[in-house]
């Protein structure tokens, strides 16, 4: 009986340690040049996600909220930038790495595969892909 019991702590432990981990993502992150802060949540069932919650220049050159003016999708280009979904579907796929996503990039009004890597508790890698090209940004946690 005390093995079944100690089998069941340790299988219990085993479970909260996992989820620990993928929580380390969740937090408010700056991305590059202090350009916006990214929200990052569990969505989806185990997927994560971001949303842009502050930007450092929220007005446009006519002191209006910035709106998605390049998207691709006409009807999505009055939408305002603060509340974008901008990381959708990662999936955890390593001990700090999370795969199979993507995020879109409201200056250009693409979206593209997107994974991240938590490098340090406070440092996370995120890259965008299309086709072979890829490019790696590096964000940063916003103490709070």
């Amino acid at each position: 009986m005390k093995r079944i019991i100690g089998f069941m702590a340790i299988s219990l432990a085993a479970v909260f340690v996992s989820k620990a981990a993928s929580a380390d993502v969740i937090g408010i992150w700056e991305t590059v040049e202090g350009k916006s802060h990214v929200e990052i949540t569990s969505c989806e069932g185990d997927k994560f996600c971001g949303k842009i919650i502050w930007l450092k220049e929220p007005n446009d050159e006519k002191g209006k909220p910035k709106v998605d003016i390049n998207n691709q999708d006409e009807k999505l280009r009055s939408r305002p930038i603060i509340g974008i979904n901008l990381l959708s579907g990662l999936e955890k796929t390593g001990d700090q790495e999370w795969d199979d996503g993507s995020i879109y990039n409201p200056e250009d009004g693409n979206t593209y595969s997107s994974e991240m890597r938590l490098k340090e508790p406070d440092v996370l890698e995120v890259e965008g892909c299309v086709l072979f090209i890829c490019k790696k940004q590096i964000w940063n946690r916003v103490k709070q």
